[in-house]
C-alpha cells in the first residue's frame, strides 16, 4: 500500500470547501435553513482519531520489535487501511466545515455566533481526524530494507549450496 499522497488530501479537502458552500447556497435561495454542524460531529471526529492512533500504537510496537507477541498482518492490513481512510475523510470534513465558515462569513447578516463556532469546530475536528490518520498511517509503515532493489542494489544472494 502507498502511502496517503498531499495532493490527494488537498482535493479532497477543496472538493469538500466547494461541496459545502455550494449546498449552504442552494438551501438558503430554496428557503430553507442553512446546514448547522452538531458538536457531536466534531466530539466524535476527534475520539475516533484518538482510537485510529491507539489501534496503531501496537503495531508500531511489533514493527520497532519492542513487542515480545507478534500482530497478525491482516490486522495490521486492517488498520493502515483505516488510518488512510481517516486522514482522506478527515480532510473531506474539514473541507465541508471551512465551506460553510466561508459562507456564513459571507453573508451580509451574519448568523447566531454559535452556528459559526460549531463549524468553526468541525472544520477542526476534521483537521484533527486527519492529522490522526496520517499519525497512524505513519506508525503503520515498514522500516525500508538494508538493501532495496529500486534503488539497484542487489539483493544477497539465498542460493542453498
Amino acid at each position: 500500500m502507498k502511502r496517503t499522497r498531499p495532493l490527494t488530501l488537498v482535493l479532497l479537502a477543496a472538493f469538500g470547501g466547494v461541496a459545502g458552500f455550494i449546498v449552504e447556497i442552494a438551501l438558503a435561495s430554496s428557503g430553507r435553513p442553512i446546514i448547522a454542524l452538531p458538536l457531536s460531529l466534531s466530539i466524535t471526529l476527534v475520539a475516533a482519531g484518538a482510537i485510529v492512533v491507539s489501534l496503531a500504537v501496537p503495531i508500531a510496537r511489533a514493527i520497532r520489535g519492542t513487542n515480545q507477541r507478534p500482530i497478525n498482518p491482516f490486522r495490521a492490513m486492517r488498520v493502515a487501511v483505516l488510518a488512510k481512510a481517516s486522514s482522506m475523510v478527515g480532510a473531506l470534513i474539514a473541507g465541508v466545515g471551512a465551506g460553510v465558515v466561508v459562507y456564513l462569513l459571507s453573508r451580509t447578516v451574519v448568523p447566531a455566533a454559535a452556528t459559526l463556532w460549531l463549524s468553526i469546530g468541525a472544520a477542526v475536528a476534521g483537521v484533527v481526524f486527519l492529522a490522526c490518520g496520517l499519525v497512524a498511517e505513519k506508525l503503520c509503515t515498514l522500516p525500508p530494507d538494508d538493501r532495496d532493489p529500486d534503488r539497484g542494489e542487489p539483493l544477497p544472494d539465498r542460493r542453498l549450496s
